[in-house]
């Protein structure tokens, strides 16, 4: 099957950032997934160089447009080479080969009576390259909430593409076709939008000399909207390329919710005026918001070095904690403290962890050599039927483009295979002469399991995979998709070895400056194998004293919305109801914790979490993947104090 993705092509006046990471990390993990499925993917991404505010940019940097555009567009293509994205290819609308395509339909386009000449005279916002009618101005401003900047009143020549012409059968398409637009917030923006009426599209300008010609006429440049969407077809050779015929229609085409208005609806309209074919799915995903609420992006002066995030945390940590913290038809969040946060929980702790320790455990009990597994016991079989179901589940969740999703599937099964080490007990197996049969089954269980997480992880964290290979003594090329829910893959007698952690903890007060020791690989004696936190320096009986710990009473408890960990409680205290913010989510369900008696941190001073107040912390234990929430087994009145 051929497959074709694309992003957006990007603006290069100035270098990509985090937020414009997401949506080619996202096309790459859907690009690297129906290459392990077998397909024959052509992945497309760029830069959309053709527009007023590059020579406004190029202006104030003292630079002729063309000069400046060549340095932002090595900017881009470094970053995508440092975060892994295997893009086919790279298309610029300053290249000759989208040129000579622009002004050929542009031609056609004319000559059928599609474009026409007119006057327009209107509201222009530069920084969004959008005319606006006085109607929908706020406050005289653009109305695009990410960017409420001044608008120009312009009045020029120009001409116009006949987009009010195709309405009826673009609604109509999108009726017949519901998946065609996603995530469904996404389509019925879009329904809604061209239900209130389509005006023709100015597709021309004379006011600036920067672009692509229009062929018959050439003191006009072509407008970035129509020469930018053209650079899909374009780049493939339209009309008579070879790639052209062999992968278009697009499979999928992402990009960001604030262009899906152009992908959906005026870009369809062109096709339908060239009678070509539609694109399959046009699939607009959130943005990537700051700890106080605001778009992540270069006019807000908000962004983050990605080059020095990815120097910091490493491309495939990066690339986890943009596809995982983005849930469908939502914004994401994004601050350092969840970046680490996420890579010591899920990365160090849950993924490297394992991985680490389980290999260990074959290098330590039978000289690094896979055994052969004896027989299959319920905890084995449980293994065997979850896998099945997690591949399903990210097959599933990759077909809709729900990549956190898919992400969360596989964790499911990471976290059990956590479970299943300290359920099986390798440590305490070895000890005993009749249960090595047994321990080769379980050290064989782990091998297997390691392999499976490998694959599962490829297309998210390409960096990972042969890594992996090289811990097994694998060849990478032998990781693949059909095989993930396969078991008795890793032949016994290969050799292992630990090596290195895969993600070490970081801490989160230094960041990557400073990392934790490595986890032991294995518990002594009986107890739990895990990493145990380091004592803190000694205070006195004075500093312990101002914390005022009391019992509190759960009276309600519920999942916050879009995470996977914290949990939202109201809690009695001497008879005033407290909201606290808890990240346990993944050890209790919300009625587990209804009527029990905690011990509360009163006195603690509030914080948002999530946009919630959280009026207090409740104290719990943990030690590695197991925590449980301090509670009173005797019943003591809300308030009571803990001393």
């Amino acid at each position: 099957m051929n497959y074709y993705i694309t992003t957006p092509i990007f603006y290069p006046n100035s270098s990509p950032h985090i937020g414009t990471a997401y949506t080619t990390v996202a096309a790459d993990v859907l690009a690297r997934y129906h290459r392990m499925l077998g397909d024959q993917v052509y992945f497309l991404t760029g830069t959309d160089e053709n527009a007023q505010k590059i020579v406004r940019t190029a202006e104030a940097h003292h630079l002729e447009p063309q000069t400046y555009v060549d340095g932002v567009v090595e900017r881009f293509k470094e970053l995508w080479k440092s975060l892994d994205i295997s893009n086919n290819d790279f298309i610029r609308t300053t290249e000759e080969r989208h040129g000579k395509v622009v002004q050929q339909i542009f031609a056609k386009l004319y000559e059928q009576g599609d474009i026409y000449k007119s006057e327009y005279s209107g509201w222009y916002c530069t920084p969004c390259e959008t005319f606006w009618t006085e109607s929908k101005l706020i406050d005289g401003k653009c109305p695009n909430p990410d960017c409420l900047r001044s608008v120009e009143l312009l009045k020029e020549e120009s001409y116009f593409f006949r987009l009010s012409k195709y309405q009826n059968a673009l609604l109509q398409y999108i009726e017949e076709h519901p998946d065609f637009i996603q995530p469904l917030s996404r389509r019925n923006e879009m329904i809604r939008f061209i239900e209130s009426g389509l005006e023709d599209l100015c597709v021309s300008r004379t006011t600036f000399k920067w672009g692509i010609k229009v062929p018959f006429d050439p003191k006009h440049v072509v407008y970035v909207w129509l020469d930018a969407l053209i650079n899909y077809i374009s780049a493939l050779g339209y009309p008579d390329g070879e790639n052209y015929q062999k992968y278009w229609p697009a499979n999928v085409q992402i990009m960001g919710k604030d262009i899906v208005r152009f992908h959906a609806i005026i870009w369809p309209i062109i096709l339908m005026a060239l009678d070509l074919p539609l694109p399959r799915l046009v699939y607009g995903h959130g943005w990537y918001l700051s700890k106080d609420g605001g778009k992540i992006s270069k006019s807000r002066g908000n962004v983050q070095d990605s080059f020095e995030l990815i120097k910091r945390y490493g491309s495939d940590a990066i690339r986890y904690f943009l596809l995982r913290e983005m849930q469908v038809g939502t914004d994401g969040t994004y601050s350092e403290d969840n970046l680490v946060e996420r890579i010591n929980s899920d990365l160090a702790n849950d993924f490297g962890n394992f991985v680490s320790r389980s290999l260990a455990m074959v290098v330590k009990y039978r000289g690094g050599v896979v055994p052969r597994p004896v027989q299959d016991g319920p905890l084995e079989m449980e293994l065997k039927t979850l896998s099945s179901e997690v591949k399903k589940g990210v097959d599933e969740s990759l077909g809709r483009c729900d990549l956190a999703s898919a992400l969360e599937q596989i964790w499911r099964f990471i976290a059990r295979c956590n479970k299943y080490v300290d359920e099986t007990a390798p440590w305490s197996l070895a000890k005993q002469e009749d249960q090595q049969e047994r321990l080769d089954t379980v050290l064989y269980t782990f091998v297997e399991s390691i392999r499976i997480m490998a694959i599962l992880t490829a297309p998210f964290m390409p960096g990972i995979t042969p890594r992996i290979c090289s811990l097994l003594s694998s060849d990478e090329h032998l990781i693949r998709w059909e095989e993930a829910d396969q078991w008795g893959i890793i032949n016994s007698g290969a050799s292992v070895q630990k090596g290195e952690q895969l993600f070490p903890r970081i801490d989160i007060s230094q960041y990557a400056e400073e990392v934790a020791k490595p986890v032991e690989s294995e518990p002594k004696q009986e107890t739990k194998h895990v990493e145990l936190e380091p004592m803190k320096e000694e205070i006195s009986i004075e500093d312990f004293a101002k914390l005022d710990l009391r019992v509190g009473k759960v009276l309600s408890a519920e999942k916050v919305a879009k995470t996977d960990k914290l949990l939202k409680l109201e809690i009695e205290i001497s008879g005033q109801v407290r909201t606290v913010v808890s990240g346990i989510a993944q050890h209790y369900a919300p009625e587990d914790l209804i009527n029990k008696s905690v011990v509360v941190v009163a006195n603690l001073k509030p914080a948002k979490l999530r946009g919630i107040t959280s009026q207090g912390m409740i104290l719990a234990a943990s030690q590695g993947e197991v925590l449980e929430v301090l509670t009173l087994d005797k019943e003591l009145p809300g308030g009571a104090q803990v001393k």
